[in-house]
This record gives C-alpha cells, structure tokens and sequence, in this order.
C-alpha cells in the first residue's frame, strides 16, 4: 500500500516489538504510559480534559487540508511523521488552547496514532509486556499482561471511531466486515492474530481481540528459561522432530501450542521442503526452503472461499518433506492425517483440547464433520496410524504456561486408541504469591519410538525414562 493510501486510510503502524513470553508474577497496572506504549493507557501527565476527543478530530481534519497527499509517497514514512508533528505543533498554536509541553507531546502522539497508527490502543501494542488487547465495546479495554487480564484506561470515542479502526486492521490483507458479513478474523504486520465481530451479532458493540504475536519466535532454549518445558522433555521432543516423527500439540485458548510449534519447527533439516498451511498467518519458521499457505474468506458475493482442506489437498501436489498445519479446526483434519500416512512423515500441527485424550477425541468428531462416513473404529485406526507423538500444554492459574504431558500414540486395543505417557508436569501446590509449584518428572515408560530415534542418528539417554526421574 502507497503512503498516501496508508494516509487517507490512517496508514499503517510501525514494526512492532518481539513479545515477551516470559511469564512471571505480574507487574501491577502502570497507567501513566509515556506514548511509546510503556504502561496500560494514555499518560497521565498529558492527559486532556473532555474537550481532547473534538480537539483531535478538528486537528486531524485540518491537518489533511494542509497535507500535500500527492507529495506523500516520495517521502519516506519517519520524516512524514517528523513533517507531520511540525503541522500538528502549528495548528495547536493557532488554535490558542493553554496546554503544558506534556499535554502538548500528548496530544501529538495521539493524533499520529490516530493518523498512521490504532487509535487509544497503539500504545498497548508497543508495550512488549502486554500478550491479549481485548476491546469489550469502545469504552472498555482489557489487556493480559504475564498471565493476568488488567482493565485499562484507553477508550474510544464512541462505537464508530472503533469500527473505523477494526476495518483498518481488515481491509490491509483484503477482508471485510460489515453488517452481511459482522465476523472476521485477520492479522497484523507484525502476525499477531485478530478478531473482530460487530452488530447485530455483537449486541452491546463492535468487540475486538488482538493476540500479541512477537517479531522473534522464541526458541527451546527461551522455553527452558521461563520453564516452561523441561530439559528431558526438550531432548526427547528435539529427537522426535529430528526423527520425523508425526506431532500433534494439543492445549487450550492461549496456552501456547503456536509458540511450542515454532521452537520445535526450529529442528527440521534447512534441506527439507516444508508446507505450512493457515486460517491466518502466524507462523515464523527460519527455514531457508518455506511455502506459506493461507485460507482466504468468500467476497462480498459468498464466492471465492479457500480452506484449509482444499490448501491441504494441494498441498500434496507441491512435492513437501512436510506439512505443517497451524491448527486443525474442520475438514482439513481427514486430508492432514492422510497425508501423515502416505510418506509425509515428520508432519507437525496443534489442535484445541482440555488433555491428550480428549484431543483424540476431538480429531474424530472432525472427521465426522468432513462428511465422510467411517465407522469409529476406521476412524481410530486412521488416528493411531498417522500420529506418533501427542505434546499438551496448558496455562496455569498463575498465568504461565508449561508442557504438562507427553503422550506416546502405541497403536490400537481392541476398538480404543492405545496411549502411554512419557513425560508429566506434576503440581505440588501454589506458592503464598499463587506460583503454581511442581517438578517434571518421568512415569517410567520407554516410548516405543526409541528406536527410531536411535535408527536416525538420534541419541536420547536411557536414564531419561527412570520412574520419578526429575527430568
């Protein structure tokens, strides 16, 4: 998009910062940010009176009068921005209202977020502490920031100056929302996840969720520091990517399955081909040799939808080492555990379930979906066949975020899939603080897929699988 299409739809914000995973006690609500996103709302010392919303709005109109839009795209976007505070500092000038100097960089930065950025929640999304922006109608924001859901000071205007930045954030990667059409689900620059869903469906307001997504994936070694994984756990899941095991990670609404997907998509071989297919892009593999799918939403006409299924199916035309599917939700999940068995071994993907049990069960209720009448019994088969591997991961109470299972997939007794677990989070308590206490420990089983691990070049240790071993 030029600049001057960025300005006269708002623009589009900077690159924003990596998100911070790091989990721990959480800091108390900060609410005198300094405009570069350093706290939950707007700065205390340049906060405006009632008169802040019109004067804005009259500064931001005349700014655009005074805008040479056909001079826009030959400047580059920090000296447009620099240009821009300049006009801003005049028209507060002309306009003659009494404003300290930290009124005054107030009112600036907020009419350059209004400008080229999100509105009130721009800085909320320079604040690397800060994981979820959840707007509950223009007057109420939530933010969670190290596990814990804060209530903020930023609002918007009113109901429309929220839709005007919901279908800001849509129309860059060509979606749409509006009354035929009132859910959507779409990503910003930097990959975080959004969701907006707005009257008549949404019936106080427009309500819209932002999953912070960070530049940098974090990698095993950063899951090691927050704890959130184990050492035993890392070398036998390192292993198992190396080995080209089949991996499905299960957990919760934001418990931080794509993020385990990432640090473990880090060990696939740079030489393979690997396919990774999306509702909306997220994922961040640094492989040199990477083909990004992504679903596409029907138009305005109902026509033109893209799923995951048929971007699976035509993904098996593409000759890839592996598949990787961000998330099983529907259909998709028959073609996926097809393509696990036909020779794409190796294939990774998350799903939303409560333990690995029910995450089999999950699989087969969407196999029933997809319309193809299989007896349960076809249908555990086809599961136990293509899956090796079951990793499920969970957010505690005290907001962090942890492996707590790894299950081997050993096949089928009688109509039931067989499962073993390998590796367990054991909690022993909450902390005074409520830190959630426990230890990893291993059940005593060896999985069965040691040996092939040992057979691809992969060593793990056989004290790993003592019983009670601290791993």
């Amino acid at each position: 998009m030029s600049l001057r299409e960025r300005f006269r739809s708002g623009g589009s914000r900077s690159e924003q910062p990596e998100r911070d995973e790091s989990r721990g006690k959480a800091k108390p609500a900060n609410p005198s940010g300094d405009g570069n996103g350093k706290g939950n709302g707007r700065s205390a010392a340049g906060a405006l009176n009632d008169r802040s919303s019109g004067l804005k709005a009259r500064i931001h109109r005349r700014m655009v009068e005074r805008i040479n839009l056909a001079n826009l795209d030959s400047i580059e976007p920090e000296m447009l921005r620099a240009q821009i505070g300049h006009i801003i500092n005049a028209l507060v000038t002309e306009e003659n209202i009494p404003l300290s100097e930290p009124q005054r960089v107030a009112l600036e930065q907020e009419v350059l977020n209004e400008t080229f950025g999100l509105g009130p929640i721009e800085p909320l999304l320079h604040d690397p502490d800060v994981s979820d922006i959840l707007v509950n109608t223009h007057n109420q924001v939530y933010i969670e920031r190290f596990g814990q859901l804060e209530l903020t000071d930023v609002r918007f205007d009113d109901d429309a100056h929220l839709m005007k930045m919901i279908d800001r954030i849509v129309s860059r990667i060509g979606r749409r929302v509006d009354e035929s059409s009132p859910m959507v689900d779409a990503r910003l620059q930097d990959g975080s996840r959004v969701n907006a869903i707005i009257p008549p469906l949404a019936l106080d307001g427009p309500i819209l969720s932002i999953r912070r997504f960070g530049v940098r994936t974090l990698a095993l070694g950063d899951l090691l520091e927050l704890d959130s994984i184990s050492p035993g756990m890392a070398e036998l899941l390192k292993g198992a990517v190396r080995a080209r095991l089949n991996m499905l990670i299960s957990g919760g609404t934001g418990s931080g399955k794509t993020t385990l997907l990432n640090a473990l998509s880090a060990f696939i071989p740079a030489e393979e081909r690997i396919v990774t297919i999306e509702d909306a892009a997220e994922l961040q593999l640094l492989q040199p040799h990477i083909v990004r799918l992504e679903t596409r939403p029907p138009n305005i006409e109902g026509k033109g939808e893209i799923t995951q299924r048929e971007l699976v199916r035509n993904a098996l035309r593409m000759r890839p080492d592996r598949i990787v599917v961000g998330e099983v939700r529907g259909h998709e999940v028959l073609d996926m555990l097809q393509a696990m068995n036909t020779g794409h071994d190796g294939s990774l993907t998350t799903v939303h379930a409560n333990n690995p049990r029910d995450a089999l069960h999950r699989l087969e209720t969407l196999m029933l979906l997809s319309g193809v009448n299989l007896p349960p019994t076809a249908m555990r088969e086809q599961i136990s066949a293509a899956l090796d591997v079951i990793v499920h991961v969970a957010r505690l109470s005290d907001g962090t975020r942890r492996v707590v299972e790894v299950s081997e997939i050993v096949g089928m007794e009688r109509e039931v899939v067989a499962m073993q677990e390998i590796f367990t989070f054991k909690k022993t308590g909450v902390s005074e603080d409520g830190k959630v206490l426990g230890r990893y420990e291993a059940t005593g089983i060896r999985p069965k897929f040691a040996d092939r691990l040992e057979v691809s070049g992969v060593s793990v240790s056989a004290s790993l699988f003592h019983e009670g071993q601290v791993i």
